[in-house]
C-alpha cells in the first residue's frame, strides 16, 4: 500500500518540532522588502520580518510559490509511488491553492489538493492532524475526512490594530483609513467559510477586550478543547493579558504561542494578533 504524504505552505501555523516528527513537507512563499526577496523560514524568519517590516520604507510584497516548486516537490515526493496531498491557505488571502491545484495537474505523482478555507494555526489543525493520520497507514479519504472534520470543528478570530498595513496595501480608501485609525478604531474579524467577516469594530482597546471576553466565553462551552493558539504580529500588554487569561481559564488544554507568517503580518500589521483554537465533541 503507498504511503500519503502531506504538504502544506508557509502560512502555516506549526512548530518546527512538529514539522519534523510529522514530516510535513512545508512549500515556502516569499516576500520582497524594499528591492530585497525573502523566502519565507528559508532566508528570513517571521521575528527578523517583523523587524524590518517596521523598519521598511514601502508595504512588503508577498508572493505565492511558483507552480515549478509545486511540481517538483510533488513529483519528489511521489517518486516512490506515495500518494501527496496538498492542504493550502484560503483562496480569500493567497492563489497559492490554486497554483497548488495547477500543479497537480502537470505532476507526474497522485497529487490531491484542499483548500484549507484558513491560514496560520487554523490550518496548522488540519494539517498535523492529516499527518498524524497518514504516519498511522489511513488512507486519503479518511485523511481528508478528518481535516473537514477538524475544520468545523475549528475557530479563527483575528484583531487588527492599525490599518497603516490594509490602506498601504489598497485595501482601504485612504481616506478612511486616516479616519479610522484617527479615531483609534480597532477591528475583530472571524475568518469562517473560507472569508474573512467583520465580527466587530470600536473605538480603543476596550472594544477588543469586549469581544475576545465574549469568544472566551464561546470556548468554555466547547465539550473537548483540544488546542488553543495565540499567533501575533508583535507583542503587546494586552495579548500577554489575553495569554494570562486563556492559561488560567484552560490550564490542561495544549497550547501554542508564535509569531506569524510574513504574508499574514504584511496584510495585518504592527500589534495583529490572531486567537485560534479547536474542539471535538468526541472524548
Amino acid at each position: 500500500m503507498s504511503k500519503i504524504k502531506i504538504v502544506t505552505d508557509s502560512s502555516v501555523g506549526l512548530t518546527e518540532d512538529e514539522i519534523k516528527k510529522y514530516n510535513i513537507t512545508v512549500i515556502p512563499l516569499s516576500v520582497m522588502i524594499d528591492d530585497t526577496l525573502y523566502i519565507d523560514n528559508e532566508t528570513i524568519t517571521n521575528d527578523e520580518f517583523v523587524e524590518k517590516m517596521a523598519k521598511s520604507e514601502a508595504l512588503p510584497k508577498t508572493s505565492q510559490p511558483s507552480v515549478g516548486r509545486f511540481v517538483e516537490v510533488f513529483n519528489q515526493l511521489g517518486e516512490d509511488g506515495s500518494q501527496v496531498l496538498s492542504i493550502n491557505m484560503l483562496e480569500a488571502i493567497s492563489g497559492t491553492v490554486h497554483t497548488a491545484e495547477q500543479a497537480a495537474t502537470i505532476s507526474s505523482s497522485d497529487v490531491t489538493v484542499i483548500d484549507s478555507h484558513t491560514t496560520d494555526q487554523g490550518l496548522g489543525f488540519q494539517v498535523l492532524e492529516a499527518a498524524k493520520l497518514a504516519q498511522a497507514g489511513a488512507d486519503l479519504d479518511t485523511i481528508i475526512k478528518a481535516t473537514e472534520k477538524v475544520y468545523e470543528n475549528s475557530k479563527l478570530y483575528l484583531s487588527v490594530m492599525t490599518l497603516d498595513n490594509i490602506v498601504k496595501g489598497g485595501r482601504l480608501n485612504p481616506i478612511a483609513g486616516a479616519i479610522t485609525n484617527f479615531l483609534n478604531i480597532k477591528i475583530a474579524l472571524e475568518v469562517a467559510d473560507g472569508k474573512i467577516k467583520i465580527l466587530s469594530k470600536g473605538r480603543g482597546i476596550k472594544s477588543i477586550k469586549k469581544t475576545f471576553a465574549k469568544v472566551i466565553d464561546e470556548m468554555k462551552a466547547v465539550p473537548n478543547l483540544k488546542r488553543i493558539g495565540i499567533s501575533y504580529v508583535s507583542k503587546t500588554e494586552f495579548i500577554d493579558e489575553l495569554i494570562g487569561k486563556l492559561k488560567s481559564e484552560f490550564p490542561s488544554t495544549e497550547f501554542v504561542i508564535r509569531v506569524t507568517s510574513p504574508i499574514i503580518a504584511t496584510h495585518t500589521g504592527e500589534g495583529a494578533f490572531a486567537l485560534i483554537f479547536y474542539g471535538d465533541d468526541q472524548k
